[in-house]
């Protein structure tokens, strides 16, 4: 070979531009029935101003203008350029602002409603690969195109208030209850963002790169992929009933799944077929998106934790499984988050609507 044809560049992989793919297409069941069931919700948009009437998104904002580099063509182009290919995969119309803020760890997250937008942590920028740091902004894209943004926002606020009510124990019994049920949710909305990185990126390989630095660390050099996986069948199925209170312990009130775990589902979504079939172009429109059904949405959510449960080798899945049908109990119970939500939140509208309107007749009273 000659030095000219060593020197040639290795031609840009193509990717499939998803055109007017919803949401509904990457959505963890559970997390799709949950967040159909509140898109529907009458009153909604009065929780929603009433939490964030605590919450000032244009402070947010200011706050990163300020002390944070704004990503464009003139700064960090090449992270701009990545972020637009991860855009145009997703079929995403407009760029929300994407902003990198000085922080040695691998992540970034979502942020707003009106004008959501982006922060990425900038130890990414160096430690992530072309396709690992795609991935990663296709990841953040996901959960601004379902909206997590606002949830998360809301669970930070019920998180500070489960803080300040600590005095009291019936208060504090009821938000950790509700915290308990977000987080489960948020769980699962970071499987979906997963899925969404993936899509965005379309490398299996980079996906899963990604996924074993944010357990790692940057340095890949001594890492194997299958040793990492047969480590997430460890984490699974390994030790006894003991191991498996421990995990419970250690995910009950995290934001995240841990990495082997997101790793684990990943690829189980991509044997099940739906990557592969997403990609030759079958998966839910925008336009359907009115037509969704919180019935059938929920079924589903409770139809994946079932499936989820007959499949896990955990220690203590296994002893319910052999005490019963555990498998349709848990997956019933576990699907009904999202109508139990949705109830509290149709409580929480009644309420905000009230707070509102006497906070309006105060007005009138003093004016």
């Amino acid at each position: 070979m000659s030095a000219d044809e060593q020197g040639a560049a290795v031609p840009a992989r193509r990717r499939v531009v998803l055109t007017g793919i919803s949401s509904r297409a990457w959505e963890h069941p559970a997390d799709r029935g949950a967040l159909t069931a509140l898109r529907e919700l009458r009153g909604f948009d009065d929780v929603v101003k009433a939490f964030f009437g605590m919450w000032n998104e244009r402070g947010f904002r200011l706050s990163y203008l300020a002390s944070s580099i704004r990503v464009d063509h003139r700064q960090y182009p090449q992270v701009y350029g990545l972020y637009a290919e991860a855009a145009q995969a997703l079929d995403l119309p407009e760029l929300p602002d994407l902003f990198v803020r000085y922080s040695p760890t691998l992540g970034g997250r979502a942020i707003g409603i009106d004008r959501p937008f982006i922060v990425l942590d900038s130890g990414s920028v160096p430690q992530l690969d072309d396709d690992e740091l795609r991935t990663l902004l296709g990841h953040e894209i996901g959960h601004l195109r379902s909206g997590h943004a606002v949830y998360k926002t809301i669970l930070m606020i019920l998180t500070r208030w489960a803080a300040n009510l600590s005095w009291l124990p019936v208060g504090a019994i009821a938000l950790r209850a509700i915290i308990a049920a977000m987080l489960e949710w948020w769980r699962k909305a970071e499987l979906s963002a997963d899925r969404a990185g993936l899509l965005a990126n379309q490398d299996q390989g980079a996906a899963l790169r990604l996924l074993m630095k944010l357990a790692g660390g940057g340095d890949l050099s001594q890492i194997d992929t299958a040793a990492f996986l047969e480590q997430a069948a460890d984490y699974d199925g390994g030790g006894d009933l003991r191991d498996s209170f421990h995990k419970l312990r250690m995910t009950a009130w995290s934001s995240h799944p841990v990495p082997v775990a997101r790793a684990a589902d990943l690829r189980h979504w991509v044997d099940n077929g739906d990557y592969a079939r997403i990609l030759a172009g079958d998966y839910p429109r925008r336009e359907g998106d009115g037509e969704t059904s919180v019935s059938e949405e929920i079924k589903a959510a409770a139809e994946s934790y079932r499936e989820a449960f007959g499949r896990s080798q955990d220690p203590l899945v296994g002893l319910l499984r052999r005490l019963g049908d555990g498998a349709s109990d848990v997956g019933e119970w576990a699907g009904g988050g999202a109508a139990r939500a949705r109830s509290w939140v149709n409580s929480a509208a009644d309420a905000a609507g009230r707070a509102a309107r006497g906070r309006n007749e105060r007005h009138d009273d003093n004016a």
